[in-house]
This record gives structure tokens, sequence and C-alpha cells, in this order.
């Protein structure tokens, strides 16, 4: 089955291959003998109803320095597609929606990786709080008495941008922290948005696990350890990854959360969990498919591709 894969993404030449989902995705269509098609997000267009982009043929290869090559742009009706690995990085804002909008116009005759109508309407830290039982105490909302209240009702807190991603803008409030009002000014002048305040997990210092499911399956984990500088433990500031296996209590929260993904169309998610509470569903640009194969040698990309054929086949 030689099919037409698109990949939407940030541009090819900003991955670093060792640790990007996007590229593992991409290596592994090519090595199945699909033909990869690459562009930016601002390259959509939809013209007199038409969805089209100026996209380039990619070519792939597992050499840091020299991994993809790109051919000539060529405005293209990206119906013609079979896939759309809809992979762009976030912050959720109006142009992440607005391309969910255009690529609903080709889905499903041309299968959107995740499906962008679930995606514009489940950002990760909404959709977790449809399983609020399962998370740790949290707020959402711009009222400062209402972040001091939970503050002083908490005492240590988390508090985060809704919409950012990778760690950026994640700030650790002891109790008696006196930056406090001015950090929510600082979240007033930056966002029109509301913040996102949680209880601290101390066990986040033991790691914050990233769990990958297929299909609603998990498939594999990685623990996150945080520098003993840093709160984060994303590992793009930081963060040390190493192996990991699911507990009882992370199959049992995966169990609960596998008929909304199937429902909702998600073939590809990444959840976090900090002891035994889950603090996000990514299903936008979900990664540590490199890492859990380094670690386990478990191939989530052979996993997730076997699904979307599936699918198409």
């Amino acid at each position: 089955m030689g099919l037409k894969v698109g990949f939407q993404m940030d541009h090819v030449s900003t991955v670093h291959i060792e640790g990007d989902s996007s590229f593992a995705l991409g290596l592994e269509a090519q090595n199945r003998g699909h033909t990869l098609y690459h562009w930016e997000p601002q390259a959509l267009q939809l013209r007199n109803g038409v969805v089209q982009a100026a996209i380039e043929e990619m070519s792939l290869k597992d050499v840091k320095g020299d991994h993809f090559t790109l051919g000539e742009k060529k405005v293209t009706d990206l119906s013609e597609l079979d896939v759309i690995q809809l992979r762009q990085d976030p912050p959720f804002d109006m142009s992440y929606i607005t391309t969910t909008h255009i690529l609903e116009r080709v889905h499903p005759k041309t299968l959107v990786v995740n499906d962008p109508a679930s995606v514009r309407n489940a950002p990760e830290k909404i959709l977790v709080t449809e399983f609020a039982d399962l998370m740790p105490e949290t707020l959402i909302t711009r009222d400062h008495d209402a972040i001091t209240a939970f503050r002083k009702e908490m005492g240590d807190i988390i508090i985060k941008p809704l919409y950012g991603n990778g760690g950026a803008g994640v700030f650790f409030l002891p109790k008696d922290d006196m930056n406090f009002t001015s950090l929510l000014e600082i979240f007033d002048a930056q966002f029109r948005e509301p913040l996102i305040a949680q209880r601290y997990l101390k066990e986040v210092r033991g790691g914050d696990k990233r769990i990958i499911l297929v299909d609603g399956e998990p498939v594999g984990a990685i623990n996150r350890i945080p520098a003993e500088t840093d709160a984060r433990s994303n590992m793009h500031v930081g963060g040390r990854a190493e192996h990991s296996e699911l507990t009882k209590r992370e199959k049992e929260i995966c169990e609960r959360i596998k008929p909304t993904l199937v429902d909702q169309g998600f073939i590809f998610v990444g959840i976090d969990v900090i002891g035994d509470y889950m603090t996000e569903i990514n299903v936008t640009s979900p990664t540590g498919i490199r890492e859990v194969k380094n670690f386990s040698g478990t191939d989530i990309a052979s996993l997730v591709w076997d699904a979307i054929e599936k699918r198409v086949g």
C-alpha cells in the first residue's frame, strides 16, 4: 500500500531528530513505501471551498545534520492525499484553531491524524477535566480572588498558561512565595485566556510520566525526571528521561479514558501522570516515540501506522 502522506508541521529543518516524534512517524511511513509531503501551517489555503497548500515532496534520513531533502513547491489540492499528519506544535491559539477548521473540510476522505474537529474541541489541559477524579485539584480562571483563595486552600501550587506547551510559563509557587501577585499581573499582561492552577504534587520529584496510547491502548511510557533546579520535567528544559513500566493505577487511568479517546478519533495520544494523578491529555502533537524505542525497543511509530493503514485500507 503506497499512500500519499502529508505532514503539516513546523519546518522539518528545525526538528531534533533524536527525540522528534514527527520525524519518527515520517521515517516509518517512508520505510513502508509511502510518499511524504511537507508544508508549514501558514501554507494552508482555502480557495473557493478547496483546501490546498504549497507542498514539497520530502525524503528523510536518520542522519543528524543531513536528515531531509525537499522537492519543489507545488500548490496541491489536499484531498488528493490519503493521510495528513497534523503535527505542528502549539501554542493552541486562533492560528492553530483555524488550521483545524480548514483541515476538517478534507477529513475523513483524507484521514487527518488526529481528527481536526476533535483536536479543536480538546485542548490538552481542558480535555483532562472530563476526568476530574483522576486529576489533582485544579482551577481554571482569570479571577485573582479565586486563585488567591485556591492557593490559600492548597498551599503550594503550580500555575501555567492554559494553552501553553513544553513547560513554557510553568511556575511553582510555594505557599509563602512573595512573587504571587506580580506573577498574576505578568500573566494578565501576556495572555487573554484564563490560567490554570493546580495543587503541587511533590511526587513530581520522582518523575512526570509520559504514557503513549495508540487507539486508546497504552503502548509505552517514559519517566521524565526534573533537574534539581527546576520544577518542570520537560526534557528540553533539562528533564532526564528513563525507562518506565505502567503501574496498576496508570493502567486504570488508561482504561478509564480509552472510550473517550476512541469515540473522538484520537489515534495517537500522550498523557502525563504524576504519582496517582493525570495532569494532561496531549492530542495536538504528542511526543515520546523515539525515547520509548530507545529504552524499551517498542516501535510506536509502527503501531501508529498500523492503525492508520487499517483505517485507510
